[in-house]
């Protein structure tokens, strides 16, 4: 082996490292995202769900109990309800997570001590929730001696089952994680191989060449939502209690949003590692702070802003309220709203980068 060879091929790949800015930015980025993606926004211990009271006790030891827990910061009781009614719409909606409720004869119970005076109504599609839940189980107000004192309903997921809350999720992550990084690649590959320049000497305009490269990804995701429906169901036995046709107005949506992502990466990109790499930077957070894997409400304020950014976090939202809640698109029209907004500012970012010329 000789030395001085191979401190030239050495040298060699540092100067070609150091020229390739992308990459020298993905070796320095990713570590730094992990770090603070793990080490801050990540947090098991939740708190602050959103959350409700329906009180119909109205006494004054009723309002002591609703003021103790809410000081307990698990639960921000937020709203204030008059009915089950309501109760139940805001759970479907996804606008509230928990609800606090206290009954009619809240004092009498306290007095007998025959039945647990609270009740603690849960979204079981969110299994974090459900874990958060437990912990004010243990609660026991002024005057209460047994235990439990707080009786927890758990909707829409009584059996605690995990892949009720994880198959919704996975129509996000492998839309997500397919078709970000297909759309990517497919673009620069066009330009890689010289093909682009057959485009240029047509009449396309940017939006016609960049709509025309979307458009038959549009048919694969559909594929992989409907394969991963049936899967979830035959094997998991997951159901789908919305509609379905809303469901797959959802997730075409997202497949665009998807995609109009990957576009925006091929401009960005100059070869198909370049787009892989940054797909893969793309994804990470996404499945993160999503709230696939780690309690949405247990991130810092920050991180949840920054989430709200992202397509998969609304995705999810929308996919486990139409399949779990039996919420209608209506009740999730902010979510869509979110999805469309993003594809626009993504298809718009990126038509205005396509440039019709090799240079």
């Amino acid at each position: 082996m000789n030395l001085r060879r191979l401190a030239a091929i050495v040298s060699k790949e540092l100067r070609q490292l150091r020229r390739d800015r992308l990459t020298f930015a993905m070796i320095v980025g990713i570590p730094l995202l992990q770090l603070v993606l793990f080490g801050y926004a990540i947090n098991m211990d939740v708190r602050g769900i959103d959350a409700a009271v329906l009180d119909q006790a109205g006494s004054a030891r009723a309002r002591e109990v609703v003021a103790e827990i809410g000081a307990s910061q698990v639960l921000d009781l937020r709203y204030r309800l008059n009915s089950p009614q309501q109760l139940d719409t805001l759970l479907r909606q996804g606008r509230i997570s928990a609800a606090l409720v206290l009954p009619a004869d809240f004092e009498a119970r306290l007095l007998r001590q025959d039945r647990p005076p609270l009740q603690l109504v849960v979204d079981g599609s969110d299994q974090s929730v459900q874990a958060s839940a437990r912990q004010l189980a243990m609660y026991a107000p002024p005057g209460w001696d047994k235990r439990p004192a707080v009786e927890l309903v758990n909707l829409y997921n009584p059996e605690r089952r995990a892949a009720l809350n994880t198959v919704p999720g996975l129509i996000g992550v492998i839309l997500t994680m397919t078709l970000v990084m297909f759309t990517a690649i497919a673009l620069v590959r066009e330009r890689e191989r010289g093909n682009l320049e057959m485009l240029i000497a047509t009449p396309l305009s940017p939006w016609e060449l960049t709509l025309g490269k979307v458009l038959p990804f549009v048919g694969i995701g559909l594929i992989q939502v409907t394969v991963i429906l049936l899967v979830g169901g035959l094997l998991f036995a997951v159901p789908v209690r919305g509609a379905l046709l809303e469901l797959y107005g959802a997730a075409l949506l997202f497949i665009v949003a998807s995609l109009a992502l990957g576009v925006f990466l091929s401009t960005l990109a100059r070869t198909q590692f370049q787009a892989m790499q940054m797909a893969f930077f793309t994804f990470l957070p996404q499945i993160l702070l999503s709230g696939f894997m780690f309690p949405f409400a247990g991130m810092p304020r920050a991180a949840q802003w920054f989430a709200e950014l992202l397509p998969l976090t609304h995705f999810l939202r929308l996919a486990r309220g139409i399949m779990l809640r039996s919420a209608g698109l209506l009740e999730l029209w902010t979510e869509m709203l979110a999805l469309l907004l993003f594809t626009l500012l993504m298809l718009s970012v990126a038509v205005l980068r396509v440039n019709k010329r090799l240079d």
